[in-house]
């Protein structure tokens, strides 16, 4: 099973470039998984992007984030809770000098096998663990 981390789910619901990707993915490969998490950091995107860049209004946030969380409720994506992956994770950011919230991502996906990232930084170090990478630039 693919694990979609938030760079790349992000950049899905936002539309950036490069969605088109991520869109193919999610209903081909479907159900895809990720740690609980996601939810709260593609959703501090999407704040960002109103509050902070007013790239788009509040009301389009909130459907934005309804969109979001309707792929958890439909089962698009699978969600997994973030508690059972915090011990591992934190091993791995301590020794390959990624974010905790990016090392969540990375300890789901050593069980599952597969990472389907944005972030470079996070992909290697994903790789350096065996793990097969999908990095969408």
């Amino acid at each position: 099973m693919i694990v979609i981390d938030a760079s790349t789910l992000a950049k899905y619901v936002l539309r950036e470039e490069g969605w088109e990707s991520v869109s193919e993915l999610l209903w081909r490969s479907r159900p895809l998984v990720s740690v609980d998490h996601v939810l709260k950091e593609v959703g501090n995107a999407i704040w960002k992007q109103s509050r902070l860049r007013g790239r788009i209004d509040a009301e389009t946030a909130l459907e934005l984030y309804r969109k979001l969380l309707r792929l958890a409720e439909t089962g698009v994506i699978r969600l997994e809770p973030e508690t059972r992956y915090l011990p591992r994770a934190l091993e791995i950011a301590l020794s390959h000098g990624v974010t905790l919230y990016d090392a969540l991502y990375i300890a789901l996906a050593e069980e599952q096998g597969e990472l389907l990232t944005s972030d470079a930084r996070q992909a290697e170090a994903a790789a350096a663990l065996g793990i097969r990478v999908r990095l969408l630039a």
